[in-house]
């Protein structure tokens, strides 16, 4: 067995506990001793005893709500997983399918002349130059 030490209410404890559950102790307790300790600074000094079961208490209604919201969840988790969200994805009929690809061929014949072009007056260009140019 193992033995932890720890302090609630600057009162120190030791207890025992089976090997591998020193952390878990410790930890609890730390949360005994921060409810504690928020407990002091609102209401004053008080007996351990009162002390220790006002802070229990406090923290047995803090585990409630998260169970309570952990079992919401946990409905909604079942509800979503038997009743999946359904996505309707449109579909685009063929005919309008076929009329997007023969203007994308239009505009590309468009683009590919218009290069065509800007190249034909780009040579133009070069040959007047030098035929101004002195020999």
């Amino acid at each position: 067995m193992a033995t932890v030490e720890f302090q609630i209410g600057h009162k120190d404890y030791t207890l025992a506990c089976q090997a591998g559950e020193e952390r878990a102790l410790r930890r609890a307790a730390q949360l005994l001793d921060a409810e504690a300790a928020q407990i002091v600074e609102q209401a004053g000094r008080m007996p351990e005893a009162r002390l220790l079961l006002l802070a229990g208490l406090m923290l047995s209604d803090r585990m409630a709500g998260l169970e309570d919201r952990m079992a919401a969840t946990e409905r909604e988790l079942t509800r979503l997983k038997t009743n999946p969200l359904q996505v309707e994805v449109p579909v685009i009929p063929q005919q309008i399918g076929e009329a997007l690809a023969e203007l994308a061929a239009r505009a590309e014949a468009i683009a590919l002349r218009a290069e065509d072009a800007l190249a034909d007056e780009g040579a133009g260009d070069e040959g007047e130059s030098t035929a101004g140019a002195p020999a």
